[in-house]
């Protein structure tokens, strides 16, 4: 098949490959009256006119490529002379089977006309010219042996016809194939290309989560510690512990994050993932915000179930957005938690209420204090709910205060 294809056009350039089947068959032809035994046939001597009609039958196949007909027909004609003025010897006859070059330069142009034309062109000289050359070899075979003449030719030049739609239909698998191969790799490619953004969209989320939960939590800290500064120097210096505690718990997990936006090297190496808080960590969240003065009653029902690693984190940035929400804009409240476990169906509900503005004019006069979690961190909670299959509603309670209620499903 290698070969096939090298004949073909593909193994080397095309107009290289025309001129070395021209001057193979012109050397065959050429030398066939060296090779024919004396007496075999009544052949006649070469002269002029063989040495013409033998380059008629060669040459042309030097510019199959550009008229595959033409050579075609050029080819066939001059080679069915040479065995009519009986130059070279009869395909059947008293002698038996003679295949000789001139026979072979025909099959070879059919060959390359199978290969490198279409359907239409193909279909006619398999169903035209080969019966018509067949019938003309046959038509100057000695009598008795016309039909052998006729079969050996038709089948020659089929079997040429055939190993050359063979060869085209090989070609265009495999270009099909390599054209499968470059369109998985482009879909590959935008996929990851997806894939990073996504990621990267996570990462923003994340820092968006980390940076107002933590510098909010210290802001409130440093002016819990300078209210109570000179009456209590104890408890000033323990909320600026907190407050350098919680500066250092933020810088490690921005580091970690942005660990991961260094694509140049190690990229998509899992080891990367930062590790991400889960339900378990809600307690802890919860005392670093009691730090702060704010009053938080806790509690949690039913029997934890297992949660896949993006619900965990879900259920704990609503918490934490939330809570962060109630301490830049509730003030001096008192914030519910509750995260309760169902069975039947598998859920987790989330639930983070905060009573408002201690002050009722305040919060008339400023509805929006009270109205807080409307902007970023809303749309991201919303966001990360709805990836996990859950359903988030907020909204102002009708006593004064805002409520944040997350269902997650686990089903």
């Amino acid at each position: 098949m290698k070969a096939m294809r090298s004949l073909a056009g593909r193994g080397m350039p095309p107009a290289l490959t025309d001129m070395a089947l021209a001057v193979l068959a012109a050397g065959g032809c050429l030398a066939l009256p060296e090779v024919v035994p004396a007496g075999d046939q009544a052949l006649r001597t070469p002269d002029d006119k063989w040495l013409a009609l033998v380059l008629l039958t060669a040459a042309p196949l030097a510019v199959h490529r550009r008229a595959p007909l033409v050579t075609l027909l050029v080819t066939a004609s001059a080679a069915t002379t040479l065995q009519g003025l009986s130059y070279v010897p009869q395909v059947a006859g008293p002698q038996g089977t003679s295949i000789g070059p001139t026979y072979l330069a025909v099959a070879t142009a059919v060959f390359l006309t199978a290969v490198r034309r279409g359907p239409w062109l193909t279909t006619v000289v398999a169903g035209v010219f080969i019966p018509l050359d067949a019938l003309a070899e046959a038509l100057l075979a000695p009598v008795g042996h016309r039909l052998a003449a006729f079969v050996t030719m038709a089948v020659l030049l089929l079997a040429a016809w055939a190993l050359g739609r063979l060869a085209r239909a090989r070609a265009a698998i495999r270009d099909e194939a390599v054209e499968r191969a470059a369109a998985l790799e482009r879909e590959q490619a935008a996929n990851a290309r997806a894939a990073v953004m996504h990621e990267r969209t996570r990462i923003a989320r994340e820092l968006h989560d980390i940076v107002a939960h933590n510098v909010s939590l210290m802001v409130v800290q440093t002016i819990a510690a300078d209210r109570v500064q000179d009456r209590t120097p104890d408890k000033a210096h323990e909320l600026h512990a907190a407050v350098e505690q919680t500066g250092r718990d933020t810088v490690t997990e921005l580091r970690r994050l942005l660990d991961v936006l260094r694509t140049d090297e190690d990229e998509g190496d899992p080891s990367k993932e930062p590790p991400q808080p889960t339900v378990d960590a809600v307690p802890s969240l919860v005392d670093s915000v009691r730090a702060t003065g704010l009053d938080i009653d806790f509690a949690v029902s039913g029997t934890p179930l297992p949660l896949p690693a993006g619900t965990h984190l879900t259920a704990y940035r609503v918490v934490q957005e939330a809570l962060t929400n109630t301490m830049k804009h509730a003030g001096p409240a008192r914030a519910r938690v509750r995260l309760v476990w169902d069975d039947d169906p598998a859920r987790l509900t989330v639930r983070i209420c905060d009573d408002g503005p201690a002050d009722a004019l305040t919060a008339a006069r400023n509805p929006t204090a009270i109205a807080h979690g409307t902007g970023h961190g809303l749309v991201g909670m919303r966001e990360r709910v709805a990836a996990v299959g859950g359903t988030l509603h907020t909204g102002i309670r009708p006593g004064g205060g805002y409520c944040v209620h997350a269902v997650l499903d686990l089903s």
